[in-house]
């Protein structure tokens, strides 16, 4: 079969590699091979570069080969994509800043050879800098190279929708979405600049070669529209496919929405030798067209391009039947496995009756949204039920918290009459901390200590609730996120080192972890990294030697119910409790730190999210439940 039938749906060649780092690697692999070439022949390198988190690996790869395999950069001139406006270029958000620290430090090439958009200059005179901008690109001979991240509203560089393909570097308003998404960074949405300077996409068209990357699942139906979608100035991404020499690079997670990968029979003629892909064929065709699995038919699959599938079968009933039986299979009200019962198609193993669990929480709040009802339900079964709450969650709470509780620890002492002078210092030092504390400047190191306190504190409550004994909580305080900042340290062997001692003391038969890739800010899937790490490193030993893994997804998705390995039912009683425990951590209620783009509260997008798990079991043709939390087993 050749790549042009596979890819035929994708208006733009498309490359798709398993990892981000696999794809990041080949990216500055092109970058390197196009400045050697360069250099060869005597002339300039010119490239366009991007911010973010996507082109943070192909910086990193870039600067590994410069230090340990010669790559200079003394013959390459630079023009970032954008800046916010107005931004010093010392502050923690500048672009600036960013392209220092993460590229530009660790290189060799020539100062007067950089070029980023200016957050400082007056507005007076914003149009004459964009202006001399395009003139500076135009003078070094044009964009060799452009590499591009895409946002979630389809926009490159910070070209919003309604940017019309001639646009050339101007002053733009950010989208709501993109304030959004950045307000994490500035330590909530209010501190966002609302605009930016950005090029125009004429100026990104007129690049010689374009390359836009995209991770995670969290961009894969962004990704879809722009790649399988007709031009349209509301996504500006599409306008790429008018450039002779663009391409994607994509990861696993960011490609899932294509057609190749989500419905690869509607392609390309499949031998069906793979039951996973069977079972996810059948289930998109009942919801496709609206039927319970036993009541598809022959015609039902002729006509949605899987008439091969009934030929392999025979009949639509003998795949119907079979898949079916597969769900109904992964339905179980014993998630820690059912005693003395047959677990021949059971999710989980009967013995022990009694299992040792681990239930890995990356923010303190994670246990009971994405699986409190499980939890319950584990340890009124009888299993001794351990939580490990991987990181201190402490940049997401509020600073009027941190007052509230310097003021009680104040009062506690005064009313009781106490020794209060060293309390009464700590609280005059909290409240000056937070009152001089300038937008966007990450706490001090008190501060930092009481919001993770308090975290810490909605976590016991949270786990008292459903009634584990302190002895079992587990407050890891991983090393990787402590930093204050939503920028994270990279995943260390300390960090692995803890997870892998928490299996040899505990010796665990069932561990959950969040699966959930599409967390916006990157925790949980460095927490999981360091999960998987330990197990590789464990996997010989004892301690791991009668362990099943299973993932969890959370407030951001769920899985998809062909992937669903356990689907654990709640009655509307377990619901609420399972409501109840969220409530606990009072700090993330009513309005989070960093709620994303959905401004549903956390509990509420539980709930929905485990109602519609059961709605789609239920018209599937599967028994009709209140709730599903939805577990997919990871084999190692």
């Amino acid at each position: 079969m050749n790549n042009t039938q596979i890819s035929r749906f994708e208006k733009i060649p498309t490359r798709i590699f398993d990892n981000a780092t696999e794809a990041s690697n080949q990216i500055a692999k092109e970058i390197s091979d196009l400045i050697r070439r360069k250099q060869t022949e005597g002339k300039n390198c010119v490239l366009g570069l991007a911010t973010g988190s996507s082109p943070v690996g192909v910086y990193k790869e870039l600067i590994r080969l410069h230090q340990e395999e010669g790559l200079s950069f003394k013959n390459v001139t630079t023009f970032n994509l954008d800046e916010y406006f107005p931004m010093r270029p010392n502050e923690l958000q500048s672009y600036v800043r960013f392209m220092r620290e993460y590229l530009f430090d660790h290189i060799d090439i020539p100062e007067n050879q950089i070029n980023i958009p200016d957050g400082t200059v007056s507005k007076e005179k914003v149009y004459e800098f964009c202006q001399n901008y395009e003139k500076k690109i135009e003078k070094a001979g044009g964009l060799d190279l452009q590499i591009l991240g895409i946002g979630r509203t389809g926009h490159i560089g910070f070209n919003e929708p309604g940017s019309g393909q001639n646009s050339e570097t101007r002053l733009i308003t950010l989208d709501h979405m993109t304030i959004t998404d950045a307000a994490s960074d500035f330590f909530g949405e209010e501190n966002v600049p609302h605009k930016a300077i950005t090029m125009g996409v004429g100026t990104i068209m007129r690049a010689k070669r374009i390359i836009l990357m995209a991770w995670g699942e969290g961009k894969s139906k962004i990704i879809k529209k722009a790649l399988e979608g007709p031009i349209s100035d509301q996504i500006p991404a599409t306008y790429l496919q008018n450039h002779p020499n663009s391409e994607y690079i994509l990861d696993g997670g960011s490609s899932a929405e294509l057609t190749r990968i989500k419905t690869p029979w509607l392609v390309s003629f499949r031998d069906w030798n793979n039951e996973e892909e069977i079972k996810r064929a059948v289930c998109w065709l009942a919801q496709k067209v609206k039927k319970p699995i036993l009541k598809l038919t022959n015609r039902d699959y002729s006509e949605n391009g899987m008439a091969d599938l009934v030929t392999v079968y025979d009949s639509a009933y003998n795949i119907n039947i079979k898949i079916f039986n597969s769900l109904q299979n992964t339905i179980t009200g014993w998630p820690g496995g059912k005693p003395n019962a047959d677990d021949s198609r059971r999710p989980e193993r009967k013995d022990p009756a009694q299992k040792r669990v681990i239930l890995f929480s990356p923010h303190p709040d994670d246990d009971v949204i994405s699986m409190g009802g499980t939890f319950l339900r584990l340890h009124e079964q009888g299993h001794e039920v351990h939580v490990a709450y991987q990181t201190s969650g402490n940049i997401a709470v509020f600073d009027d918290d941190v007052v509230r509780f310097a003021d009680f620890v104040n009062d506690f002492h005064h009313f009781f009459d106490m020794p209060q002078d060293v309390v009464q210092e700590l609280f005059d030092g909290v409240r000056d901390d937070i009152k001089n504390k300038k937008p966007g400047i990450p706490d001090s190191e008190k501060v930092k200590k009481i919001k993770g306190l308090i975290r810490r504190g909605e976590a016991k409550a949270g786990a008292r609730y459903v009634g584990l004994p302190d002895e079992n909580m587990h407050f890891l305080d991983m090393p990787f996120y402590e930093t204050g900042t939503v920028k994270k340290k990279d995943l260390s062997q300390d960090d692995i080192d803890i997870i892998k001692d928490l299996f040899r003391k505990i010796r665990p038969h069932q561990v959950f972890a969040a699966g959930d890739l599409s967390d916006p800010h990157g925790t949980h899937r460095t927490c999981l990294n360091a999960i998987l790490g330990a197990v590789e490193e464990c996997k010989n030993e004892e301690c791991l030697s009668d362990m099943y893994l299973w993932l969890y997804r959370g407030a951001w998705q769920e899985w998809d119910v062909h992937d669903i390995d356990m689907a654990v039912p709640l009655s509307p009683d377990e619901l609420l409790k399972k409501r109840r425990a969220i409530f606990k951590h009072q700090s993330q209620k009513d309005r989070a730190m960093f709620p994303g783009n959905d401004a549903r509260e956390f509990w509420q997008r539980s709930e929905d999210r485990n109602r519609n798990t059961a709605i789609t079991y239920d018209e599937l043709g599967l028994a009709e439940y209140e709730a599903i939390e939805a577990f997919k087993r990871y084999y190692y």
